[in-house]
């Protein structure tokens, strides 16, 4: 195709990578095929195989075209088509019926990332603060990783991603990047090209990613910290610290080192699993270098212990002083380092922390009346929900499906296609997608402040969310500055709030890099300090100033034995890892990905497999005193006995009985701030002999 037949974009999905794209365009409506942009220097030219294919989803015969509304029961799927005006007029006036009733705090705008863009994305919060609904707080995915990394690095920041190429020994530490960050192995692919370097991986089974490396640490679920503080040992017992470092640059000190001195091998490997000679050998590996790069992933956070396991993983490049050189330390996300305004967005001045916040991750519990995630306000009466599909990937499935079947419950789903929560709405609204709106993007896994323009038109009646909200807020007699401008415009003025180039000069120039990194020269990212009040890394962070359940968690890094343990009822843990071709549930209605993943699964060691006379295929049952969940098993030795693998959320219509993996997960409140143990499940494991 010419030049002018692609359109250039931002890739707006639940990924770290953000990918800049180059998009076919078939004419005013219709899209071909995506690609990573090759001028982009960290997508490189490279996307994942589910976006290549996004024409599947533009342009899917099943996709909302208008708005409808219910004429049959909840969850049934039965509605009608109605008009814009009525179908709005709808949603204003229950949630006046509401506030009337119960008072303002009975509304709970809910929303999370099936966009990631700043304008589509977190607009809502514009609605909720105006018109002082309840907050949504607390962070189903980073709710644990966030504070385990501000407690020792200070800020969501981090050695770019492009330093991966300088490396000589790379940690991906609980990501299967093969899977979620496919740039991530472009970029070890050039370290090892270049100068051979070592890649290491931490995760609890053999995913694509581990497959391809030199070193791989297969852990028990939620035993990171054990591992981490056994590497620490390693590096003080043989020279390998660099103690100029941790004297100028962090908090260590004698009660560091007395605290680490118990934190064998031998101690970790009886937490772990992991032979005492393999954490040995990787400790050494990575003690050889200050060129040691660790890309700190999602899932080993998702534990009750999630927040101090983040914390040990990064004491270790404090403790090598591989902060200070380029190409070492590593990252999380950059999230942190972009700087944007976003107050006209969300309405930040007219938020009044007096009013309530409700926990996302605990909706099951909330819907349901259960007084401590209630806290001392109402029961939750009417709900907006934007980029987000609870009813499927919200904890406790069942607890959430039983408060969306309340019929004093006014729902409202502004989607996509007809998810499973958009069958519970009382109000279905039509949704644009990426290609059909501007927005604004920053990203977790680089450094470049992206703007997406629209592409092409969005079809039959789909609305973005900025113009729903809009309308909306007028009905229900709100004003603010944001109402009165365009996506683009709102754009525009944040980035100029920001002291960012305007919209069209940032959409212009494909993005612009935010880094610092080349004003360091071969000094690494944190080279002159961390950004915390004393500039100094924390190995002994004040938990408690980071969440309300702080003080659960211990003063230096460690191994903190509260995970869903198992017992003689429940002998296994189970891990809800990510598919390749889904990502949560998007792209689950697409028809190559389905037909890629094939059916829901659950890996089974051969040992476990032929000790519960299990045979490859067989129809099973996961469950644990939530529920029951029926699957079929799919034997594999890449795993530790005693552990289970469900990769994906495929929705709970395609598991045989109707209820899917999240039937199983837990909405407990984890230490220190709340968040989602998705990985954290104490389950049992049966031969299922009903039909499947």
């Amino acid at each position: 195709m010419t030049s002018a037949d692609l359109a250039y974009s931002v890739c707006p999905h639940d990924c770290p990578s953000a990918c800049a794209l180059s998009v076919e365009r078939l004419g005013p409506d219709r899209i071909g095929r995506v690609h990573g942009a090759k001028e982009h220097p960290f997508t490189d030219g490279v996307v994942c195989a589910k976006v290549a294919r996004y024409a599947e989803r533009v342009h899917n015969p099943d996709r909302l075209t208008k708005p409808l509304r219910r004429v049959g029961a909840k969850g049934e799927g039965r509605f009608e088509e109605c008009s814009w005006d009525d179908a709005l007029d709808m949603v204003a006036d229950a949630f006046r019926a509401a506030e009337a009733k119960h008072g303002k705090e009975a509304v709970w705008p809910y929303h999370y990332a099936g966009t990631m863009g700043l304008i589509q994305r977190d607009g809502i919060d514009r609605l909720t603060h105006v018109l002082g609904y309840s907050r949504q707080t607390g962070n189903i995915c980073t709710g644990t990783a966030d504070p385990g990394w501000f407690a020792g690095v200070g800020e969501k920041m981090g050695t770019s991603s492009l330093e991966i190429a300088d490396a000589e020994v790379i940690v991906l530490w609980g990501t299967n990047a093969v899977h979620t960050q496919v740039q991530v192995m472009t970029h070890v692919a050039k370290a090892r090209k270049a100068h051979g370097a070592k890649v290491v991986v931490v995760d609890p089974y053999r995913n694509a990613t581990a497959k391809q490396a030199d070193q791989h640490l297969m852990l028990r679920p939620g035993t990171d910290g054990a591992l981490a503080c056994a590497v620490m040992h390693v590096l003080l017992r043989d020279g390998l610290a660099d103690r100029d470092f941790l004297a100028r640059m962090t908090d260590f000190g004698a009660a560091t080192e007395a605290h680490l001195k118990d934190r064998t091998p031998e101690w970790a490997a009886r937490i772990t699993g992991i032979p005492a000679a393999e954490i040995e050998a990787f400790a050494r590996l990575y003690g050889s270098t200050k060129r040691a790069y660790i890309r700190f992933g999602y899932g080993f956070t998702r534990q009750r212990n999630g927040a101090a396991a983040m914390h040990a993983a990064t004491c270790l490049p404090a403790m090598t002083g591989a902060w200070s050189v380029r190409g070492g330390g590593g990252l999380y996300s950059y999230s942190g380092g972009f700087h944007v305004d976003q107050s006209l967005v969300m309405a930040s001045d007219r938020k009044d922390p007096s009013v309530r916040g409700l926990d996302m991750s605990r909706i099951g519990p909330i819907l349901t009346g259960d007084r401590d995630a209630l806290g001392d306000g109402p029961g939750v009466h009417a709900m907006l929900i934007q980029n987000t599909n609870p009813v499927v990937v919200a904890p406790e499935h069942r607890k959430v499906r039983q408060g969306f079947s309340r019929e004093d419950l006014f729902v409202c789903v502004h989607e996509q296609i007809m998810t499973e929560t958009a069958r519970y709405a009382d109000v279905v609204l039509p949704a644009t997608m990426f290609l059909e709106h501007d927005d604004l993007y920053k990203a977790g896994g680089h450094t470049w402040l992206q703007v997406g323009r629209k592409v092409i038109d969005g079809p039959g009646e789909t609305r973005e969310n900025h113009w729903v909200l809009n309308e909306l807020m007028k009905r229900l007699g709100a004003d603010h500055p944001a109402m009165h401008m365009t996506a683009w415009e709102l754009i525009d003025e944040t980035l100029g709030r920001s002291g960012w180039p305007g919209a069209e000069e940032v959409w212009a120039a494909g993005g612009i890099d935010v880094s610092p990194r080349n004003d360091h020269g071969d000094g690494g990212c944190f080279h002159n300090g961390f950004p915390q009040a004393d500039g100094r890394f924390h190995f002994h962070p004040d938990w408690t100033t980071l969440g309300r359940l702080g003080a659960m968690l211990p003063s230096a890094p460690d191994h903190v034995a509260i995970i869903d343990e198992v017992d003689d009822d429940r002998p296994f843990r189970l891990v809800a890892a990510p598919a390749r071709n889904f990502l949560n549930s998007s792209f689950t209605e697409t028809p190559t990905s389905r037909k890629q993943e094939k059916r829901p699964t659950v890996m089974i060691h051969p040992d476990d497999a032929a000790a519960h006379g299990i045979d490859e295929g067989q129809a099973v049952a996961i469950g644990n005193a939530r529920g029951r969940v029926r699957l079929h098993a799919a034997l594999f030795d890449g795993l530790p006995r005693g552990v289970l693998v469900v990769e994906s959320i495929w929705p709970n219509a395609d598991f045989p009985g109707g209820e899917g993996i999240n039937t199983l997960t837990s909405a407990d409140v984890p230490p220190p701030a709340g968040g989602a143990v998705f990985h954290d499940t104490a389950v049992w494991l049966v031969a299922d002999d009903a039909p499947a």
